[in-house]
């Protein structure tokens, strides 16, 4: 097995049935690693893509001292003598300034055109007064030594690492790259993801006309795919599959075996239908099951073991919401890094609550579905629906971010400051 595809055996290792919010994040943090190998990819394509190896300039950015307005070009030591300066030659951007400004002189230089030979400062050109002829101009007095000349090397000096491995690759990032001349970039290779779901009551959207009572149309694989997709991951949809053991069992035995990540929602519980953690026991290692959070307390997490390398299991609850929560907060930074980039906690606001908690059990960690509003007070508040239930959609379209109740709380009174994560945190 290639180390780049191993995973650490005591992962999430604990001796508590319920493990905390915090103490998932930190095995997660700890114990993962990237799996995936490194492949360059051209600039054009590389967006969105987590970088494999740091990015050095491999020349000063910008190249030489240009000029960051219209304007003329002179020696700010002769601007003590005089004003009124000849004009010596005409630079615009991309030519080259062959020419040497002496005493006395300036030159008609244009934004982002490389100074000439003997001058340090330039004058905005609509600060100054040129002659009839525009043969001589006269610059404004007060102008610093140096005033709008952009040094080589100001916005990135050679050699510098200007980009560091681990950042998923931004428009501007992009743009850094581009300016060093590359064309090419060394990124790892996109995680390949299975999802599915499980359950009997379970059909797919578009056959309502066979929809019978106590069915349900599947939607938690759709928002997992969707979620997926924010990240650089290769999905591969394996549909719905009933709650029959040997069904799930070679179900996901195969898809270990072609993926790095196998994604599942629903059967992770106790009941006598739920096959997904007895799955992962015969099949591999159980990690992680049971976490004290609310939505999303059957959470399994796994590994299983295979001739390509161990696949990453992570089986969420069956209610959309408790899927939206766990993925969030554990699922995400858990594909990052195991896509080789940086897994960021997301900024918490503090902001006071426009709702009141009577009673919040502790020893837990709570998220609830909220929004923020401004009143006519100008404060900016956090409000709460005032259904909680985890099977609720409505709440999840509505809601603009999570609040988050930590493990201490009991109770919250409207102005009490509480934790609001917005969903932009997640890239949603």
């Amino acid at each position: 097995m290639s180390a780049e595809r191993r995973l650490l055996d005591d992962c999430f290792l604990h001796d508590r049935d319920r493990m905390l919010h915090a103490e998932v994040l930190a095995l997660i943090s700890e114990r993962l690693s990237p799996i995936v190998s490194k492949e360059m990819v051209a600039l054009r394509e590389a967006a969105g893509r987590i970088l494999a190896e740091p990015i050095a300039a491999p020349r000063d950015v910008p190249f030489s001292d240009n000029s960051a307005v219209d304007g003329y070009a002179f020696a700010y030591a002769d601007y003590f003598k005089r004003n009124t300066l000849g004009i010596r030659t005409r630079i615009a951007a991309g030519d080259l300034a062959s020419v040497e400004i002496g005493k006395g002189e300036a030159a008609r230089i244009f934004t982002g055109a490389a100074m000439p030979a003997g001058a340090d400062t330039v004058a905005m050109q609509e600060d100054c007064e040129l002659s009839q002829d525009g043969s001589t101009v006269t610059v404004p007095k007060g102008l610093k030594p140096g005033a709008n000349r952009r040094r080589a090397g100001e916005d990135v000096p050679q050699g510098s690492i200007a980009i560091e491995p681990g950042v998923r690759l931004r428009a501007q990032d992009l743009a850094a790259i581009a300016s060093f001349g590359f064309d090419q970039v060394p990124v790892y290779r996109r995680l390949r993801i299975a999802v599915l779901s499980t359950g009997n009551e379970l059909v797919e959207p578009g056959s309502a006309d066979r929809f019978q009572p106590g069915q349900v149309f599947d939607s938690n694989r759709t928002m997992l795919a969707a979620l997926a997709e924010t990240l650089p991951i290769e999905i591969t949809d394996l549909g719905i599959l009933k709650d029959d053991a040997s069904l799930i069992a070679r179900t996901i035995e195969d898809a270990a075996g072609k993926h790095d990540v196998i994604l599942t929602t629903g059967g992770a519980s106790r009941g006598e239908e739920d096959h997904v953690v007895t799955t992962l026991d015969s099949l591999g290692k159980r990690h992680l099951w049971q976490i004290a959070v609310k939505p999303g307390r059957p959470m399994v997490v796994g590994q299983i073991p295979t001739d390509q390398g161990d696949c990453v299991f992570f089986g969420l609850p069956g209610n959309p919401v408790a899927v939206l929560v766990c993925f969030l907060l554990y699922v995400r930074p858990a594909l990052t890094i195991l896509g080789g980039g940086q897994a960021l906690e997301p900024v918490r606001y503090q902001l006071p609550a426009a709702f009141h908690i009577a009673r919040k059990k502790t020893d837990r960690r709570e998220f609830l579905r909220g929004w923020l509003a401004i009143g006519p007070d100008g404060i900016t508040r956090i409000g709460k629906f005032p259904r909680d239930g985890s099977g609720l959609i409505t709440g999840l379209r509505q809601a603009t971010g999570l609040i988050e109740l930590d493990e201490a709380v009991n109770e919250v009174r409207e102005g009490d400051r509480v934790a609001f994560i917005p969903f932009n945190e997640f890239g949603l």
